[in-house]
């Protein structure tokens, strides 16, 4: 049996689908959003039954679940990178998954839990996943809360037989609709030029780069899904690694994509920034991923042109 939390989210949603690929149907799926809230990212999925967040613990305490869950894949979380709740986000990203993670000490059951590439700040010390965590300095709430677990995490005497803290960098791909402001910009270019035949994105204000140059380090949820099964399978050293596709692409480089798997002319309008965002935007991240290949694990599948391909063909004109 597997517990995936966040499953009714973004990359949680596709971690069901790549189970249900790989064979797997006894799967908790958990969420914060009931399925009649939010019916769309499991739809078509198998699972076994589905757990409101606060409802696990009482599942956890069964003897089922101590003699069958053979690994928890934790995505649930609070992921809005504005969020100034500090309290909340201490319950919802730290506290809980401190909870998630003793369980499976206590009980020898594997994790794999989502940190985040917001716990790398600015980048003044790169986005490399052997730093220590302790020099890290996030730059919002959001990424302290995930830097926070991270430290306390490596820090453990009492661990679960395998554990795995994902950084992810710029995740998009299908099941990311519900997101809204927090979804990618691949998710909102097939919209915009769809709707207006022209994308908007924010010029540069710093020097180093020309406006729509900013880059990034965009990587597609199937990759994602792919290389956590891979995880469950191979079972590296425990400890935290990045999710990226280790080369940066510039937000011009993706509008392309966009464009070119529509079949359109490319327009690109470039637009102010909001000065509320401007002192913590980010113009480059790029993962550093030598840690993940010299533990023996898979290469990137897709490239972003591929990737933003399958993305728009295979889900966005076909209206899922």
């Amino acid at each position: 049996m597997w517990i995936v939390t966040g499953a009714n989210g973004f990359i949680g949603s596709q971690m069901v689908r790549e189970l249900n690929q790989k064979g797997e149907k006894a799967i908790v799926a958990v969420d914060t959003v009931s399925l009649s809230e939010r019916p769309e990212p499991l739809k078509g999925t198998s699972y076994a039954r589905f757990l409101l967040r606060d409802q696990l613990w009482d599942f956890l305490a069964t003897p089922e679940a101590k003699s069958q869950v053979k690994w928890i894949i934790h995505m649930g979380a609070n992921s809005s990178t504005t969020e100034k709740n500090w309290d909340h986000l201490l319950e919802v990203n730290t506290h809980y998954t401190q909870r998630i993670f003793e369980w499976c000490a206590q009980n020898n059951v594997p994790m794999i839990y989502a940190s985040s590439a917001a716990t790398y700040g600015a980048g003044e010390l790169g986005y490399d996943d052997t730093t220590d965590s302790e020099k890290l300095k996030p730059l919002n709430l959001y990424g302290d809360s995930k830097v926070l677990f991270d430290r306390w995490a490596v820090k453990q005497t009492q661990t679960p037989p395998h554990w795995y803290g994902l950084k992810f960098f710029n995740v998009y791909g299908p099941g990311e609709a519900h997101k809204g402001p927090m979804s990618s910009i691949a998710y909102k270019a097939f919209f915009q030029i769809r709707d207006k035949g022209q994308l908007e994105l924010f010029k540069s204000y710093v020097p180093q780069f020309r406006d729509g140059e900013q880059m990034r380090d965009f990587i597609y949820v199937k990759e994602v899904t792919g290389w956590m099964w891979e995880l469950t399978q191979k079972k590296p050293k425990s400890g935290i690694y990045n999710m990226g596709s280790g080369k940066a692409r510039s937000w011009v480089d993706l509008a392309r994509a966009v464009f070119s798997a529509m079949e359109k002319p490319e327009k690109i309008q470039f637009v102010e920034m909001p000065e509320s965002i401007r002192g913590q935007y980010q113009y480059f991240t790029e993962a550093r991923m030598q840690k993940w290949l010299q533990n023996g694990l898979s290469a990137p599948h897709w490239t972003l042109e591929s990737g933003v391909r399958d993305y728009v063909r295979e889900h966005l004109m076909r209206g899922s």
